[in-house]
């Protein structure tokens, strides 16, 4: 199998490959993750995992290069990584008893052939009615500032949750590995 590379910074991402006990090398791709005018959600995270993953291609000639890239939406809007205390909150009192649709691009780039696989798997959370002291008190605890949606799934942010709804729940971390491992046996990698 040709050496793996995750093209990302996300601590996050980094764990949940660890899961497929394969190894593998990181590298952040440094692009613009702009979205474009008229560009809906779908094509934006599809388009941003391929260009991740097309990045790193001239400098690691062949590997399997890993793209992977998430928004939220609430209510038809793209929401964002909060940043602070302050816009992590609005955007939890905003979401209180809501629906948040989760979109994770993930792209597989074969840089020694030029194959890319690419996909968009999404993910529905139905978040509880919350309250803004049991929100600041989340806040305190987790601070999932660098989160999109103001939560961190794999941690205390599924006590917000009241479902889950979705083929890949790692898609809700960012990167979904039961599709990723579909895309790297058909580059005839080698799975535990």
């Amino acid at each position: 199998m040709l050496p793996l590379l995750l093209a990302s910074s996300s601590v996050y991402r980094r764990e949940l490959l660890n899961r497929l006990h394969l190894p593998f090398i990181c590298s952040s791709p440094d692009i613009d993750e702009s979205q474009r005018p008229g560009e809906p959600a779908v094509a934006l995270v599809k388009r941003l995992a391929e260009e991740k993953a097309r990045a790193l291609a001239n400098s690691h000639p062949g590997h399997l290069i890993i793209g992977s890239d998430q928004v939220a939406a609430l209510d038809g809007q793209i929401i964002g990584k909060p940043h602070s205390f302050e816009k992590a909150r609005e955007q939890l009192l905003a979401a209180s008893g809501k629906r948040i649709s989760f979109l994770t691009g993930l792209a597989l780039l074969n840089s020694e052939t030029g194959h890319c696989q690419v996909d968009c798997i999404p993910f529905t959370v139905q978040m509880r009615v919350l309250d803004a002291e049991r929100i600041e008190r989340y806040l305190h605890i987790e601070q999932p500032y660098d989160c999109a949606g103001s939560f961190k799934a794999e941690g205390l942010g599924v006590s917000l949750f009241e479902s889950t709804e979705g083929p890949d729940a790692t898609s809700l971390v960012g990167l979904p590995l039961i599709r990723l491992v579909d895309m790297l046996l058909t580059e005839g990698a080698q799975i535990p």
